[in-house]
């Protein structure tokens, strides 16, 4: 009985450290946000985006009604490229060619899009570029993201 006590003990004790030890999951703040977008000829309007993170990869989708299609768009056929500034002083771009099928007239959907990112990152969108079938559309940021950048662990 008395092995067994100390068995079960020294057992609780090494998952204890093994739950000390294991690597805590990485978040970024907020997970989502609003900025809005000109996009020329295309239109203006707001848009939401949504960061993820794991490890030094993030991922960013976005919905906007600032541009939207003038014919179905199929899956995966949009490329598409947001810059946004890193601490305040240089440019980070995130960019990728999946969206999810877009009816006509329906808003642009993108992403996720792939970037890499250090602990302390804090980005903010400036600009968004999507091009499809070879004609391209450039959204630039008039209003400040919202509640504020996307902060990286």
């Amino acid at each position: 009985m008395k092995n067994a006590r100390t068995a079960l003990g020294v057992g609780a004790a090494v998952a204890g450290a093994l739950l000390l030890a294991a690597p805590s999951a990485l978040a970024v703040e907020p997970q989502t946000a609003t900025i809005g977008f000109d996009c020329g000829s295309w239109g203006a309007g707001e848009a939401t985006l949504e960061a993820t993170q794991d490890g030094t990869a993030a991922t960013i989708t976005i919905t906007t009604d600032a541009i939207t299609a003038p014919i179905p768009i199929g899956a995966n056929s949009a490329s598409s490229t947001l810059t946004l500034t890193r601490n305040g002083t240089d440019t980070v771009e995130f960019s990728g060619s999946s969206n999810p099928a877009i009816p006509a007239g329906a808003p642009a959907d993108t992403g996720p899009l792939d970037g890499t990112v250090a602990s302390g990152d804090s980005l903010e969108a400036t600009s968004l570029t999507v091009s499809v079938l070879g004609i391209t559309a450039t959204c630039e940021a008039t209003t400040p993201q919202s509640p504020g950048p996307f902060v990286f662990e």
